[in-house]
């Protein structure tokens, strides 16, 4: 039973680093700007829940890769990680 929580603490991990990598990436590629510059754009404009749904798109990737390589307990913990971004966006959209 404690190996169990492990996968999903390792997978809620893998989650939350997918969403960072994610979020990294797409203000890499898609922004005109530099990374810092763009920053404080995103604080400023208050889109900080827009850049964290974009990067939970990584997510999905790795849901499936883990999925695809039989690592139920670790897919389990990426969809908590991405529900939790959920949460964390529609915080930052509604206050």
């Amino acid at each position: 039973m404690q190996k169990n929580y492990k996968e999903v603490l390792f997978g809620i991990g893998i989650g939350i680093i997918a969403n960072l990598i994610g979020s990294y990436l797409y203000i890499y590629f898609f922004s005109k700007y530099s990374v810092d510059t763009t920053w404080d754009l995103i604080l400023k404009e208050d889109l900080l829940g827009s850049i964290i749904a974009l990067g939970a798109i990584l997510n999905l990737v790795a849901f499936f890769l883990l999925l695809k390589k039989r690592r139920d307990l670790r897919a389990r913990g990426v969809l908590i990680a991405t529900l939790g971004a959920a949460i964390v966006v529609l915080i930052s959209k509604f206050l």
